[in-house]
């Protein structure tokens, strides 16, 4: 009974909380939400700033690096007294120094960050088709919800008109009173149902909004037919063939091989000296007044020849090239046990869906007729409707579950099939 009165006073505040924003409605269709997604969506302005500062890394790797200009001033001549000495008489020296990469390391710098900048590129691509496959699966299991609720409505206002016509009756004796309890029972039960089903609903209106950046109600507008196109023949073979090739997490380890190896080949790079050209000017500190003078510093690779980081480059590109063998096995056997699961909810909609037509309602409303004209007992039909919403609310679940499972191949598969 606690439990009962608890769901009844939640279904009250969710009642309220929706009649408060009746008229604050998103009416969308799946175009209109991937359109008000893909140009709202926090989570995707985000990533998209990630592309642009990697492809920022690819202007820095082709900067040359600057040259240093160094100036030594007199500050005291002793022979003179004289502070700042640095006239026609005094002292001065300025060296202009340039270093000059060899080896090809901006080169290797560059294609390094072209690389990063791909993944970059792949990061968002995978970021925007899980966001999508939520966004659709949430839209989806809307819709149902909404469907399941409307149901509800309509069963409980046919209870509570019975409700009052047994009570009537029960008061003049016409009936026993028994009826009119259980009949109470009934309408508790299932607005105990329509309670926990419209917290359900919240939850899911909620994700949307994240998504979609609004906070409006969210309203899907869509037609059978959008759920029954998730119903296509595709084989494993192709599915997988497509996966290999689209995958973006599969592309991301393939990219972070590419980048192993050419780390490694940097770290290779690095231990080829590089050459420091300079040119000075010295006015009375050299053999000579005003002396000019030019030179080239290198250091010489006789310890340090960069042996550790290219040792650790070399175990880092195995980790890369075990990674992309770990996550082609890990897609192979996802998209495979997904598959099967997606044919197993194919087969579970279209024998549904074969099961519950207009007869299902034809027998609702000659069942309530019949209860009316007491040709029916109240236990018949209580359990009649009972199993008619367990009926109802078995097929939102198939229905919703045939969407959510071709979105989980869509995603697997990193393209959309379904």
């Amino acid at each position: 009974m606690f439990k009962i009165i608890c769901g009844k006073l939640l279904f009250i505040l969710f009642l309220i909380a929706y009649q408060a924003k009746a008229q604050d409605v998103l009416k969308v269709n799946l175009q209109q939400a991937d359109s008000i997604f893909f140009s709202d969506n926090f989570y995707l302005l985000a990533s998209s700033m990630n592309i642009e500062a990697k492809k920022a890394q690819i202007i820095q790797a082709k900067l040359y690096p600057n040259p240093v200009l160094t100036s030594e001033l007199n500050a005291y001549d002793p022979e003179n007294n004289k502070p700042f000495h640095v006239g026609n008489t005094g002292q001065k020296v300025f060296q202009f120094e340039q270093l000059i990469l060899l080896g090809g390391k901006r080169k290797a710098e560059i294609e390094m960050a072209k690389t990063n900048a791909h993944i970059a590129e792949l990061e968002f691509q995978q970021l925007v088709k899980q966001l999508r496959f939520r966004l659709h699966s949430n839209l989806f299991t809307l819709g149902q919800q909404k469907f399941l609720l409307s149901r509800y409505d309509k069963q409980l206002a046919l209870i509570d008109t019975l409700l009052s016509t047994y009570q009537n009756q029960a008061n003049k004796g016409n009936i026993p009173l028994k009826d009119v309890v259980r009949l109470k029972g009934a309408y508790l039960k299932l607005n105990n149902n329509r309670a926990e089903l419209f917290q359900k609903y919240f939850e899911t209106q909620n994700q949307l909004q994240l998504l979609l950046r609004t906070d409006l109600l969210v309203e899907f507008e869509f037609s059978e037919k959008e759920i029954e196109k998730y119903i296509k023949t595709v084989s494993l073979d192709n599915l997988k063939s497509l996966a290999l090739l689209n995958r973006p997490e599969l592309l991301i380890m393939q990219e972070n091989k590419i980048l192993a190896e050419q780390y490694l080949q940097y770290q290779k790079k690095l231990s080829i000296p590089d050459i420091n050209l300079f040119a000075s000017y010295d006015q009375r500190g050299g053999a000579f007044n005003n002396q000019l003078n030019m030179g080239i510093a290198v250091p010489l690779p006789l310890w340090n020849r960069n042996q550790g980081n290219i040792k650790s480059s070399q175990f880092k590109l195995k980790e890369a090239e075990y990674n992309l063998q770990a996550m082609q096995n890990e897609i192979m056997s996802s998209l495979q046990n997904n598959y099967a699961f997606y044919l197993q909810t194919v087969s579970e909609y279209q024998k549904a869906n074969s099961l519950y037509n207009q007869d299902f309602e034809i027998t609702v409303k000659g069942m309530t007729d019949n209860f009316q004209k007491r040709n029916v007992s109240i236990v018949e039909f209580i359990d009649f409707f009972e199993a008619y919403n367990e009926a109802l609310t078995e097929l939102a679940r198939i229905k919703t579950q045939l969407v959510v499972s071709g979105e989980q191949l869509n995603l697997l598969i990193g393209k959309d099939i379904y």
